[in-house]
């Protein structure tokens, strides 16, 4: 399969030291090997017995590092910086002193949002890596994506489910648990489960953590532990209307929609069903994510609704909004919610994206096929 990541580790670098941040499995590590190789002195933190040597005497970086043959070379990595913090203070060093550029990967914030860590005051830029996107992969398959998400491994797997499976056990639970980021572990799998029930929806952590038995402080906790090692977001409320009262609480997205499908034994998606809606929306709203990052659009990401229910699933800044529809025929009903945010004369630009392969407007809506669509948002030209 033909895979182009969007990501130019060397543009990036050729402007100045860069934080990497992204999931585990999203490919940080093989698009450094793909892309940097040649030009760069490469530390990996997951090996032993150098993460063990770095974390008792950090102050050993510069020398480990003039060690390397190619010292002269371009850049230097270091992948899974979060695992040793204090080696920020000695990256932070030798950015002033040696003039050297650094890429510094994670899959956690947890360790680097620490009183006292040294995030490096401006030296260094943050980008991130996300699962495969639409504009990633030849031959796209919608059905089969909706189904298994974007992690690399998982998306080029004959056996994509039994992939999701090691991933969900090795990486979201092991992981986690062996970090010793949470005390209770079976509350938090417990956890797990139900927030990728509620996957998508407002968020309300006293009801979830009723049907969990977890206290909401914890269930709070937990999600913000989802945030930290990346693994979800908070899409937060626009709140700008003037005309209606709109509710406030924000929802939470995965990263990726393969894991939210293992997490609820999901491994089969039928079109016209409730569910393929809903996974179109999410998948919409995740490649809107990415483009945000990866071509610096730098525009809030959030969703629209109303006290009477009224909702608008994606506005970006207060540019765009767009709401996600799962039919082949779509018409003036579908656009409802479009054209009541469009009343408080703010948002400019409307669009619902469906599978309808009729492209037209109307009242100013954009009706527009889903692919269509994603074609204008990775050119730019929303």
């Amino acid at each position: 399969m033909n895979i182009k990541r969007t990501v130019n580790l060397n543009e990036l670098l050729n402007k100045k030291s860069h934080f990497l941040f992204g999931p585990r499995a999203t490919g940080k590590s093989t698009l450094i090997r793909e892309q940097l190789k040649e030009n760069s002195i490469i530390i990996d933190l997951l090996k032993t017995n150098l993460y063990l040597r770095l974390l008792e005497k950090p102050y050993e970086l510069e020398d480990i590092i003039k060690a390397e043959e190619g010292f002269n070379k371009k850049f230097v990595v270091i992948d899974e910086v979060q695992k040793i913090p204090l080696l920020l203070n000695e990256v932070h060093r030798l950015i002033e002193e040696e003039n050297i550029t650094f890429l510094l990967t994670g899959s956690s914030t947890k360790n680097l949002k620490k009183k006292g860590t040294n995030l490096l005051a401006g030296r260094a830029w943050t980008s991130h890596l996300y699962p495969l996107t639409w504009n990633e992969i030849s031959n796209f398959n919608l059905k089969k994506y909706l189904t298994f998400g974007g992690l690399p491994a998982v998306f080029t797997s004959d056996h994509p489910e039994q992939e999701l499976d090691a991933y969900v056990n090795a990486f979201l639970i092991e992981e986690i648990k062996a970090e010793g980021f949470v005390r209770k572990f079976a509350h938090f799998s417990k956890f797990l489960n139900f927030a990728a029930m509620t996957n998508s929806q407002v968020l309300n952590h006293t009801s979830l953590g009723s049907d969990a038995q977890i206290s909401p402080n914890t269930i709070r906790e937990y999600f913000q532990l989802l945030e930290d090692t990346l693994l979800g977001f908070n899409l937060k409320a626009w709140t700008k209307s003037k005309k209606r009262k709109v509710a406030t609480t924000s929802k939470f997205y995965f990263f990726d929609l393969g894991v939210v499908n293992s997490l609820k034994s999901i491994n089969v998606i039928q079109e016209k069903t409730e569910l393929f809606g809903q996974m179109l929306e999410h998948f919409i709203i995740l490649e809107a994510k990415a483009a945000n990052s990866y071509l610096n659009l730098n525009l809030d990401l959030s969703f629209w609704r109303t006290r009477d229910k009224s909702e608008v699933d994606l506005i970006l800044g207060d540019e765009i909004a767009i709401e996600v529809k799962s039919k082949t025929s779509t018409n003036l009903r579908d656009a409802k919610n479009l054209l009541k945010l469009k009343e408080e004369g703010i948002i400019k630009k409307f669009y619902l994206v469906s599978l309808d392969k009729v492209n037209r407007k109307a009242d100013d809506i954009l009706y527009i096929y889903w692919e269509d669509f994603l074609i204008k948002l990775w050119e730019g030209n929303l």
